[in-house]
């Protein structure tokens, strides 16, 4: 399977060859843990990188539901759909992206920026969809107790835990993308900021998904047209109110719920963290990253204002260019008829006869 059509062949293995064929290197190593299914020697294997490890199974009052915990297996899992999130990449890099960048021709900056969040617009999109399916399933909408209730919760459903590994998965496939991509160096501090933000767990709600998904949409707009910045605004009150948002929930859940829960001693091979000075620490990283990208925000929003205005009040200084009168041209008397200049009467006017030499 060929995702790019090259009419350059480079050395076997080179730095050149990675680059332009990583996908299709992912794609053969992804075939071959899917090959590896349909023997039974190899299908435990197999099973070991598609499907989360660590099942239990845990009775309840009609019967037995299947729980999963955590461990050094879930690694191998992270790898293969890192392959898979490498794969999905370059479709909507190929026949997406490509097509609709083709026509805008834009610039090398702005085609990089707008390769950056075509990508993370399929991405949040497709993790604000699934989000909400697994709030609704598993209760969390309508019961936001078991938030805290049952702590610790080292023993997760499958849609939870299946979440969290593909997002693991695309944010460390993110990395090599880097290079893939050839980012530029300036580039590169300002994207590991956020994938490091959104390699943390507690940073990943879905009100979070919806506020990024509608930034990198107006930015879509916006290299589309520039004078659509009407979906700026709307991000700007959202980024707002889910900043505000996140800090409440953190402080119900953390600061409140798991504060009251009976079972507040320090037990790493349970997986409980809940004392006081952890609770805090988490408490103030939170409360630090939220006030961190408030301040990002209110100072882009600043700048913007101040080149806005300073691009008006520049308008208004240009004095208007005078208006230079009309140049008079003048006429013979009479008018002219097929060519030839009448008299006001009607008549020619009157040759003058040259002297002869």
């Amino acid at each position: 399977m060929a995702f790019r059509r090259r009419t350059k062949s480079y050395p076997l293995f080179s730095q050149e060859f990675v680059i332009h064929n990583h996908a299709d290197i992912g794609f053969c190593l992804v075939l071959c843990v899917l090959i590896g299914l349909m023997f039974e020697v190899t299908a435990k294997t197999a099973f070991l990188f598609i499907l989360p490890q660590y099942n239990i199974s845990v009775p309840t009052a009609d019967s037995e539901t299947v729980h999963y915990h955590y461990g050094p297996k879930d690694l191998v899992t992270i790898l293969f759909y890192i392959f898979i999130t490498i794969i999905l990449h370059a479709v909507v890099q190929e026949y997406v992206l490509d097509k609709i960048s083709k026509r805008l021709h834009l610039s090398k900056v702005k085609h990089s920026k707008f390769n950056e969040s075509g990508q993370l617009v399929v991405f949040h999109f497709t993790s604000v969809i699934w989000c909400f399916y697994v709030v609704v399933t598993e209760g969390y909408l309508t019961n936001p107790r078991s938030l805290w209730e049952d702590y610790p919760h080292v023993h997760l459903p499958f849609q939870v835990k299946f979440f969290y590994l593909c997002q693991l998965a695309y944010w460390l496939h993110a990395l090599p993308e880097l290079y893939f991509q050839k980012v530029r160096k300036e580039e590169i501090p300002r994207q590991l900021q956020y994938i490091c933000l959104y390699l943390v767990p507690w940073s990943q709600p879905d009100f979070l998904y919806s506020t990024e998904f509608l930034f990198h949409t107006a930015r879509l707009f916006y290299f589309a047209d520039e004078n659509n910045e009407k979906l700026f605004s709307a991000w700007a009150a959202v980024f707002g109110v889910t900043r505000l948002f996140i800090l409440t929930l953190a402080v119900l859940a953390i600061g409140f719920g798991l504060a009251r829960m009976e079972n507040q001693a320090f037990d790493p091979e349970k997986g409980n963290f809940n004392t006081l000075f952890c609770r805090l620490c988490v408490l103030l990283l939170v409360c630090a990253a939220q006030a961190w990208l408030m301040w990002r925000f209110i100072h882009s929003q600043l700048r913007h204002w101040r080149e806005y205005w300073n691009e008006q009040s520049a308008k208004r200084r240009v004095p208007a260019t005078p208006r230079l009168p009309a140049r008079l041209i003048k006429r013979e008397s009479g008018y002219h008829e097929n060519g030839v200049v009448k008299a006001e009467n009607g008549t020619s006017p009157r040759t003058k006869k040259l002297k002869s030499p």
